[in-house]
């Protein structure tokens, strides 16, 4: 087994899978980890005009939303709560005065969401009340203590990011001393890769972050991303929107080599912006102790049943009736046609590139300056120009090694904000790949009927009124709603899921509304009078069935006669062939022909 470990040194350990497929090192690989760090001063705890939720409610709803997502997206994640600015100590040694660790830096479970849910509403700020109470704050030594949660912390961890809830620009009140060391605690967690990110919440007067913030949070790590936001977040929407844009890290599918020609490199990234969702797979279990259970893999020869290394085994294939034996590193040359990445061949405009060509779904690339410096500005200065030009450039394309490569076209797509000054459209190009020959076939057209010009003015009055401006995110997948409520309601101990509601589920009342007469008006055009759709087809005789139910009839009689035999067989024949026909007329017909046969046969039976 020496050997087998030589090959396999890590089979029994716990291994991250690193989610780009080139392979090589990468410093994303690992797990994401998160610190809420929340205010819980007095401050936090006042409500909203109109009856409008407290900035402390409303970051309770947010936490409880990440934590959430986090169980049905990434449960390896690492997540912790902690506040600061608390009447009671909560935290190893209770070394930090004023500070509450409510959550270590664990993966996110339903006990966890189970403890954020006591924090929610009226009864959930008497609960922070009576459990942690307000008092001084020292930002400081709530770094300090989140900084010794990622030092304790054993697993690798690919993203740190620590996220302050407050609505105080100025927690110390004008306290030099505490405002120097926080700056200086902020300093040291991000010079040991912690990104730290500001949710500031409204407060009367107005929040200025330039008072005290601005030295606090980490800068943009790149320039898609905004960094410190000006605007606070007034409601629970935009909370939530701007942490989940922070929250969820970018992971590359793949960081790869743009080659412009002439020995021109630039480094990018592939990513994958849209992926279709499905359940996920069913653990295996152990029976007895209900641990999961990991799958082994061994390969043994079929004479003397040792173990065969990797070495040990070969790749043959038969050609003029030889038996071809090649060495798995001989059969990856064959497949390998060039080194990932991609390779400029040209530029296209864009009416070139048809609707027909988009044949999968595509992938955005995006520059990656650490790679190779430089990438950013080139790329920028390639973006700027298809864009301006309306062009598009035409690549070959290879995403991994041994893999076939394909043509594709990059579309440039410029940045855009929405007016909240958050980024909308990231700047980078959309990769789509192109269509060979034999993907396009000449499909013949069904003819069919065709529709008068009246009755295709009527349908494109229909289709005005039915209008609406469709988003892809605004439709749900019920099934896996359902799916997740019922999960969620097993591990809340709630006594039943939640309702979803249907949003695929056409809206009946309001189309109605909308189309008036038209829809009647297109019925009576396309329709005959005494047309019923919901009328069901009337069934079709089946002669051959009938005809033999009669011969079956007749047999009996000739041979069975008036016999409880006989009689059994008639009524049996009878009974197959009324559930054949359906119709109350053929039934009576049926009973005369059943009794005017019943009869003559037995007038012949006793005549002989």
């Amino acid at each position: 087994m020496a050997e087998w470990r030589k090959y396999y040194p890590n089979e029994d350990d716990e291994v991250e899978e690193d989610e780009e497929d080139s392979g090589g090192d990468y410093k994303l690989s690992g797990r994401d980890s998160l610190v809420f760090l929340v205010d819980a001063s007095k401050e936090m705890f006042i409500k909203g005009e109109d009856g409008e939720p407290s900035n402390f409610d409303m970051t309770m709803q947010c936490v409880r939303s990440v934590y959430t997502s986090k169980i049905i997206s990434s449960d390896k994640d690492l997540v912790a709560l902690v506040f600061y600015g608390t009447e009671q100590s909560k935290n190893p040694r209770n070394s930090f005065k004023h500070v509450y660790i409510y959550h270590d830096l664990d993966s996110p479970g339903s006990q966890r969401v189970l403890d954020i849910d006591k924090l929610l509403g009226e009864k959930g700020a008497q609960f922070a009340e009576k459990t942690m109470g307000s008092g001084e704050t020292s930002l400081g030594d709530a770094l300090w203590c989140c900084s010794n949660l990622y030092s304790d912390i054993k697993l690798r961890l690919s993203h740190k990011r620590l996220m302050i809830f407050t609505c105080r620009d100025d927690p110390h009140g004008g306290d030099g001393a505490k405002d120097r060391q926080a700056r200086t605690k902020a300093a040291d967690l991000k010079e040991t890769g912690v990104v730290i990110d500001l949710m500031h919440l409204t407060k009367p007067g107005g929040f200025d972050v330039s008072l005290f913030f601005c030295d606090i949070v980490s800068p943009p790590e790149d320039e898609s991303e905004l960094g410190l936001q000006i605007e606070p977040c007034r409601k629970l929407e935009d909370l939530q929107k701007r942490v989940r844009a922070k929250e969820l890290k970018k992971r590359s599918q793949s960081r790869l080599t743009f080659s412009l020609g002439e020995g021109v490199n630039l480094a990018v990234g592939v990513y994958v912006l849209a992926r279709t969702a499905t359940k996920p797979s069913a653990v295996k279990l152990h029976r007895d102790t209900n641990e999961p259970v990991r799958t082994k893999t061994r390969y043994f020869h079929a004479h003397n049943g040792g173990i065969l290394l990797p070495n040990d085994m070969k790749r043959a294939q038969v050609y003029g009736k030889k038996q071809i034996v090649m060495e798995k590193d001989e059969v990856d040359e064959i497949k390998k046609f060039d080194d990932p990445g991609l390779v400029l061949m040209g530029f296209k405009p864009m009416d070139r590139l048809k609707l027909h060509h988009h044949i999968r779904p595509v992938l955005f690339i995006y520059p990656e300056e650490e790679q190779i410096s430089g990438s950013s500005c080139m790329f920028t200065a390639l973006l700027l120009k298809c864009s301006e030009k309306n062009l598009f450039a035409l690549c070959r394309y290879i995403p991994r090694c041994n893999t076939p490569p394909r043509f594709v076209a990059l579309v440039p797509q410029r940045e855009e904000l929405d007016q909240g000054q958050t980024q909308a459209t990231p700047p980078g190009f959309h990769v789509i790949f192109l269509p060979f020959a034999d993907d396009i076939r000449t499909v013949d057209a069904h003819v069919g009927p065709t529709a008068s010009d009246e009755q295709v003015d009527k349908m494109k009055e229909i289709v005005h009124k039915l209008r609406f401006k469709y988003k892809s995110d605004a439709f749900e997948n019920p099934v896996l709603q359902q799916h997740y409520r019922n999960l969620e309601a097993l591990a809340l101990n709630m006594l039943e899921p939640e309702p979803i509601e249907d949003l695929t589920m056409p809206k009946v009342q309001m189309m109605d509304a909308r189309l008036g007469p038209l829809a009647q008006e297109f019925k009576d055009l396309v329709y005959p009078p005494d047309y019923n759709p919901e009328g069901k087809p009337a069934a079709k005789r089946k002669t051959g069935e009938i005809s033999n139910g009669l011969t079956l009839i007749h047999v009996g009689l000739r041979l069975f006669g008036g016999t409880r035999e006989g009689i059994l067989l008639c009524c049996c024949s009878f009974k197959y062939i009324k559930n054949i026909v359906q119709n109350m007329w053929q039934n009576l017909f049926l009973n005369y022909c059943l009794f005017h046969m019943v009869l003559k046969n037995l007038h012949i039976l006793n005549s002989t």
